[in-house]
């Protein structure tokens, strides 16, 4: 696994190299010149030097997520203030940002404008920034928690549902620490 920006980007440059393999150019040449793109902050990050490439292009794409604005590109920022009006959880907040745009656009409008005043007026009326004052836990805090409710509730909740016990609780784990000491409490059993 890649540990850094140079590591991944050099990793999804050796995919690329791959038989068969289009960079977001060609696929894009493809389908008319039009490119929609939904990327994590991490796969933009690797892809930074083809995305570079696509936006000197003068192609019509669209950028759902990403890391950051690249001129030539037009970027929809995930917004996590949107998180309740589109569901889910932050982890897939881009892909769940993507159809919501496809949702503001009339056929044809996707790469205007006029789909994005759309979109940034919906965006002002809808977003809603979340704060949490739950209480931050200390690992050996989520383990005990962990341990407790394996052992009083039956049948044993899935990680998921004690994470939502947890945060219900008003108390403080982020998703993949949870998920960490979650397996290895479990293995210790």
């Amino acid at each position: 696994m890649a540990s850094s920006i140079t590591e991944t980007a050099d990793w999804w440059d050796h995919l690329q190299r791959l038989q068969g393999a289009s960079d977001l150019s060609g696929l894009a040449d493809r389908h008319g010149g039009r490119i929609l793109l939904v990327l994590s902050e991490t796969y933009a990050q690797a892809m930074h030097r083809e995305l570079a490439a696509l936006a000197t292009g003068g192609y019509d794409s669209v950028l759902i997520g990403g890391a950051r604005d690249i001129a030539g590109i037009t970027r929809i920022p995930a917004n996590s203030g949107l998180r309740r009006a589109l569901g889910g959880t932050l982890t897939s907040l881009n892909t769940r940002t993507a159809a919501a745009w496809l949702e503001h656009c009339t056929p044809g409008s996707l790469f205007t404008f006029a789909a994005m005043d759309r979109w940034n007026a919906w965006v002002e009326r809808t977003a809603a920034p979340e704060s949490y004052t739950r209480t931050p836990m200390t690992d050996e805090e989520v383990i005990a928690f962990i341990r407790e409710k394996c052992a009083t509730l039956q049948p044993a909740p899935s990680r998921t549902r004690l994470l939502r016990m947890l945060r219900a609780d008003n108390k403080a784990c982020e998703q993949k620490r949870f998920a960490d000491l979650y397996i290895r409490t479990m293995e210790c059993r």
